[in-house]
């Protein structure tokens, strides 16, 4: 509190004075010298300074406003944001670390997986893929789950992890693995808890550490390619392409139900656009060659890759193998130079009762043309995978080779085909009833009759 009054006096110029009475302000210059400023030129001066200030804002607002209207149809008619259809910013505006719920399913905390894993230890591996290795786990509530840990190596783990969970919890289907949750982006380590599908996957039981003669029966094999078709299908309905169909993406129960797996590079694909450019990923050996070629992602390329899993079912040899003839490798090549001679024994798994029993021997064959079908160089000439499914129930059903097989379910006796390897000979035989000779690996041939609608001999 002050306890002392004291007075402030100022002294006030006779011309300062003179100026303040007549309505004007008193001011000086730089130079300190005195001047005499009219009211109205004052204000006039402030509405000036004022107008010139919000014109600019108004300005930048108008330059913001219309960058932002551009920026978002560019985005909007972009093939870019088909990839991943939201910023990683919104996907994690509530990522918490120990929250319970982020992006539709569960967060699991570092600590809970790494115990559930036994440190994440090497005699719990399931299996190891092109972006992490999976491991099994029991959580403490008794479920039994399989943990993906995505290589620290790899630079685009986010986005696959992204991609990843943005896909599964979007589709729901009985053939599709289930996604349970997966750790906070903030964590020690990226990783993604599926449901546990107990008897690996199907190139265990083809040609892996659970192969068997005998243990994959024609009848299983044909409801594991129904099952797997049908999930593809869903996924194309759902404008998704799965981008990496291979025998070790589709996982088996213990009754060889199907369940197929890894999405981490799948991709976003609305039916409003005829493809993505992209640069191709995959595996080799099912990789689509014009996908390969031109850098064009479709759906066809799903087809062309579950051809390869179709030759795989029927053949139980290797999408990749180095002990073939070199223009055989891939085993789409193999397949096709074996199904257009019709020489089938050579290709056919025996195991499978393709020697003993006429009905497999039908059924094979028709599989074996269907897969012919998917292989085919030229996309417009590959089936959809609903054609594909439609197919496959035919001949679960006997109704394909028969008189019920009609131009709407790929009829291949009457449709024109388009071979598709470069390494066929000219003078190969398209039919056992009539001989033909090939002019060029990329010609059309007229009513090609399938091997199939040969009347069998033994």
């Amino acid at each position: 509190m002050l306890s002392h009054v004291f007075l402030v006096q100022w002294e006030l110029s006779y011309d300062c004075y003179q100026c303040h009475q007549g309505g004007g302000h008193c001011q000086t210059d730089k130079t300190n010298k005195f001047q005499c400023t009219d009211a109205k030129t004052t204000k006039s001066k402030l509405g000036v300074t004022l107008g010139a200030v919000f014109g600019g804002v108004g300005l930048v607002m108008i330059t913001l406003v219309v960058s932002f209207i551009w920026c978002y149809k560019e985005k909007k008619f972009s093939p870019s944001r088909f990839l991943l259809t939201k910023k990683f910013s919104d996907i994690f505006k509530h990522d918490v670390e120990g929250g319970s719920i982020y992006f539709g399913v569960l967060v699991f905390s570092y600590s809970e997986l790494e115990e559930a894993t036994n440190d994440f230890s090497s005699s719990r591996v399931l299996g190891d893929g092109g972006f992490g290795t999976v491991y099994y786990g029991k959580l403490k509530d008794g479920r039994e789950v399989a943990v993906k840990r995505l290589y620290e190596h790899n630079c685009k783990r986010m986005q696959q992890f992204v991609n990843e969970i943005e896909i599964l919890t979007r589709l729901r289907h009985n053939n599709l693995v289930t996604l349970y949750g997966c750790t906070s982006r903030r964590s020690r380590e990226l990783l993604l808890v599926y449901e546990y599908i107990p008897n690996g996957t199907l190139a265990d039981h083809l040609h892996g550490n659970k192969a068997k003669d005998g243990s994959l029966t024609w009848p299983i094999c044909m409801n594991i390619a129904i099952e797997t078709a049908g999930a593809l299908a869903y996924l194309h309905a759902s404008d998704v392409i799965h981008c990496d169909v291979k025998t070790n993406n589709i996982l088996l129960d213990h009754n060889f139900s199907v369940k197929v797996a890894d999405f981490g590079i799948s991709r976003l694909f609305p039916n409003d656009v005829s493809h993505i450019s992209t640069a191709p990923r995959g595996t080799p050996g099912y990789i689509d060659p014009k996908y390969h070629e031109c850098y064009q992602l479709t759906s066809k390329s799903d087809v062309y890759s579950f051809g390869v899993v179709l030759v795989e079912l029927i053949s139980s040899m290797p999408a990749v193998d180095m002990n073939r003839h070199s223009q055989e490798i891939n085993l789409s090549n193999f397949a096709i130079n074996k199904i257009v001679k019709c020489a089938f024994h050579e290709l056919i798994d025996p195991s499978l009762g393709f020697d003993s029993d006429t009905k497999i021997w039908e059924m094979t064959t028709s599989v074996a043309e269907l897969a012919f079908l998917c292989l085919q160089t030229d996309r417009d000439m590959r089936p959809t995978m609903v054609e594909v499914l439609d197919t496959l129930n035919e001949i679960q059903t006997s109704e394909f080779g028969n008189e019920k097989r009609t131009e709407s379910n790929i009829n291949a006796t009457e449709a024109k085909i388009v071979t598709a390897s470069p390494f066929l000979e000219s003078e190969d035989t398209l039919s056992l009833k009539q001989v033909k000779s090939l002019p060029s690996p990329n010609s059309v041939t007229d009513k090609w009759i399938t091997c199939s609608d040969i009347t069998r001999t033994k």
